[in-house]
Parts: structure tokens; C-alpha cells; sequence
């Protein structure tokens, strides 16, 4: 019977778990090991896995006893049916038709919009000026979503799209993390809000999906494979609501978990002058003073190795969510229908067990092949199984890419008098109140 700490009465262990869930969890798997006991509210029970073996059971080998959480369903109000919500068969269908969007040579030719999106929005920066880092790169990864979904340019996808994103992601992430919903029909302050910036977003999208079926080969983008895609066996298409919902799917999880990524990875290269030194002298090396290409990416081992270490050290999903579905067997446990079973990419890659000093940020350790050396799920920051996440290819390439267009022209430091750097986990970790970054102008040695 796996153990837990004594809860109280009516909330169980829920204000503990919503002060600080990292802190919390992190406590739990070291007090109780590989599965620990919790309580969300009086009734509903919840476990923390700490084992890769017993991780690799929930996402993979038997993920069928499983469907997404409560809390992560209730992003269908603006997600609606697409992969990050939608279950088993139909979800399986839809991963299928949405694959080729992802293909090795689809995402090659995002890479040149990578990088043309970035040192274009480079060249508003001035040399030595103090700029809000987080939100410089949620507007990057926002322009790159837009480009290579939408081919829309940055300016006309911020003014369409930018501001509702940014509010709807807050408001949803208020929504998830209360115990108790309200119903979206009742009319409070909030439920009116969500709902409007819901409907403006979809307005945008819809009357996006209807143009491009009056001129279907106007563009070579997302959007277009998307609409173009066929089901193997009944050669139909995806209905507009399928497109709509899929690249709303697409667009918050593809913006706002690079985004955090590469703001992680710029704070920790202004905390570690050697690994920023490595990374220009890798920079100067491979491309020296002519613009990257999408071919560079794969001589640029090191940095990938700092993105992968970023991933490590602050994962922007760090914690993956469960209901069991149908009673089941984990590593001798019983688990019943109802119950919730959570895992935490957070706190596995920082196991002392898997990785030496954990809490340093160590690039190198990437090195020779390292992780054929520790088991598949002590370190998965992409999730994994069937739900692995779908654009782990086009993330990883872009944070590469965004990271070398920058540094190849600044070195970037904390701001003077910056507030203390924490994680925020919302429904992504983010650092708390942003990050305030002075950007300076690499001069030519």
C-alpha cells in the first residue's frame, strides 16, 4: 500500500500541493519513494510516481488504463478535441493525420522562418538596453508559429492574434487550478471574459480555415497539410472543426513552451559564464559571421546540449497528469477507476541517481550518448508513448536555432537589481514576474 503524509480533514493535501507543487512534490518523492500517497479535496485520491519503470507503465505500456486528467480536460473549452485533449481511438486517428505536418523535411524548411523571424525581430534591440526577456521570446516563438502555420509575418499575427493568446492562456491556467469550476453558462465576470476572448480567437481562425478552402494552394504551410490530410482507410479529410481545434492545439503549446525554454536557457547562460563561452566559441567556429542556416543546426552539438540541459533543470511541462480509467497494476500497486496518478518531469530530472551534482546546469553531461546510459523515463521532457509530444523535432530545432541567432550577435545578462529568479508553474514553468535582461552587443575579438 503506497504511503503518503496525513492530510486534512475536508482538503486533503490540495493547499500544500497549491503553495508550491515543485516544492511539494519534490518532498513526496523523497520522503516516500517511488510511490507516494496525496488527497486533492476529501475524496479524491492521488500518486506521485517516482520511478522511470513505473513511469514508463503509465505512458506506455499499459497508458491504455489511462485518460487525460480533469484539469487538463477542462482546456477543451478552448483547445476543443485536438491531440493535447482528445483520447484513445479518436486521438489516435487524428496524431495520424497530423504526423506528416512534422515530417524531418516539412520542418528543415521552418527552420529558414526560424531564423529569418528572429534577426529580423533582432534588429529592434539596442545595444546595452534592458528588455523584458520572457516576453521578447514569446513574441519570437509567436512569430514563428504564425509564419510557419499561417505564413502570417509577426506584426499581423500579434495584432490578430497575440494579445487574445496571452489572455486566454491566463485565463485557462486560473481555471485549471481551481478545485472548484464553474460551469462556463453561468455568467460571472470571468466565465463572460474567457468565453468573448474564446470566440474572438475563434473568429480569427475560422474565417483563416474558410479563406484557405477558397484558395487552397495560396500557401505551403501547416495550415495547408492539415487541410490537405487524408485518413488512410476512408480517404476523408478533417472538418473545420478538426483544423480549427488542432492548430489551436498547436498554436498555445507550441509558442508558450519554447518560449519558456529558451528564456530558462538565456537566465542560465547569464548564471554560467564557462557554458556561454563554449557556446560562442561553438557559434564562431561552425557559422562565424555569416547569417545560420537550417544546416548548421546539426554541427551545433554543444548548444543542443545546453537546450537539453535547460530542458532538465527547468522543464516547461513538468508534471503530466492521469485518471485511471479502469482499475490497474503499477509495480504491485492496485489503482483504482477515479483515482489520479501524476509524474513529474521536475522531479525526476533532478535524481541524484541519474545524474551527477543534479542541481548544476552541466551541458556536458549530454555527451557521449548519455542517455542510452540512464532509463528512457528518468529524463522525458517531452513527455512520452502515444502522447509523446508531436513537434519535439520542430521544438528542439527552433530553440537551437532562436538561441545561436541571438548569441551569435549578444551576450545577455540578468538586470541589475532583478528580483529573485523562481519557477512558476502555471500550466507550463515559466519564471516568476518574467525575466529582466540588459542585451549587449558581442564585439569581434
Amino acid at each position: 500500500m503506497p504511503q503518503g503524509p496525513k492530510g486534512r480533514l475536508f482538503t486533503g493535501h490540495t493547499k500544500d500541493f497549491q503553495a508550491d507543487p515543485l516544492a511539494y512534490f519534490t518532498h513526496l518523492a523523497n520522503e516516500y519513494g517511488d510511490v507516494a500517497k496525496f488527497r486533492f479535496g476529501p475524496f479524491q485520491n492521488a500518486y506521485l510516481i517516482s520511478n522511470p519503470d513505473l513511469i514508463k507503465e503509465v505512458l506506455v505500456t499499459k497508458q491504455k488504463f489511462f485518460i487525460k486528467s480533469k484539469a487538463m480536460h477542462s482546456l477543451e473549452d478552448i483547445l476543443g478535441k485536438g491531440l493535447f485533449t482528445s483520447e484513445k481511438e479518436f486521438h489516435m486517428s487524428q496524431r495520424k493525420l497530423i504526423q506528416p505536418a512534422f515530417k524531418k523535411s516539412h520542418i528543415n524548411s521552418y527552420g529558414q522562418n526560424m531564423i529569418d523571424i528572429t534577426t529580423d525581430y533582432l534588429s529592434t534591440w539596442k545595444d546595452g538596453e534592458e528588455r523584458m526577456i520572457t516576453q521578447d521570446m514569446m513574441s519570437i516563438t509567436l512569430g514563428i508559429i504564425c509564419k510557419t502555420m499561417f505564413s502570417m509575418d509577426l506584426k499581423q499575427g500579434y495584432e490578430l492574434l497575440g494579445k487574445s493568446v496571452e489572455t486566454v492562456i491566463r485565463m485557462a491556467v486560473k481555471r485549471m487550478r481551481t478545485i472548484f469550476q464553474l460551469p462556463l453558462w453561468i455568467p460571472t465576470k470571468n466565465n463572460r471574459q474567457y468565453k468573448k476572448v474564446i470566440q474572438e480567437l475563434d473568429q480569427v481562425i475560422n474565417s483563416m480555415i474558410e479563406k484557405r478552402r477558397e484558395n487552397p494552394n495560396d500557401h505551403d504551410d501547416m495550415l495547408k497539410i492539415l487541410m490537405d490530410a487524408k485518413d488512410d482507410e476512408n480517404r476523408l479529410g478533417m472538418t473545420n472543426r478538426q483544423v480549427r481545434d488542432e492548430l489551436m492545439t498547436t498554436f498555445l503549446a507550441g509558442h508558450e513552451t519554447t518560449a519558456n525554454a529558451l528564456s530558462w536557457t538565456l537566465y542560465l547562460l547569464s548564471q554560467h559564464p564557462e557554458v556561454e563561452k563554449k557556446l560562442f566559441d561553438e557559434i564562431d567556429t561552425v557559422i562565424g559571421s555569416r547569417p545560420p542556416t537550417p544546416d548548421d543546426f546539426k554541427n551545433l552539438t554543444y548548444t543542443q546540449n545546453i537546450i537539453w540541459e535547460s530542458l532538465r533543470v527547468y522543464p516547461p511541462s513538468f508534471i503530466v497528469e492521469r485518471e485511471v480509467e479502469e482499475d490497474v497494476m503499477i509495480g504491485g500497486y492496485q489503482f483504482k477507476k477515479g483515482e489520479m496518478v501524476m509524474v513529474s518531469q521536475y522531479v525526476m530530472h533532478r535524481k541524484p541517481e541519474y545524474f551527477d551534482n543534479p542541481d548544476s546546469f552541466i551541458p556536458e553531461r549530454f555527451e557521449n550518448n548519455f542517455l542510452k546510459t540512464i532509463p528512457s523515463y528518468a529524463y522525458f521532457p517531452f513527455g512520452g508513448g502515444p502522447r509523446v509530444c508531436i513537434g519535439n523535432h520542430f521544438a528542439l530545432m527552433e530553440a537551437v536555432l532562436v538561441l545561436v541567432c541571438i548569441a551569435q550577435r549578444y551576450r545577455i545578462k540578468l538586470a541589475p537589481d532583478h528580483h529573485e529568479v523562481v519557477p512558476f508553474p502555471t500550466i507550463t514553468l515559466r519564471p516568476r514576474r518574467g525575466l529582466r535582461m540588459v542585451v549587449e552587443e558581442r564585439k569581434s575579438d
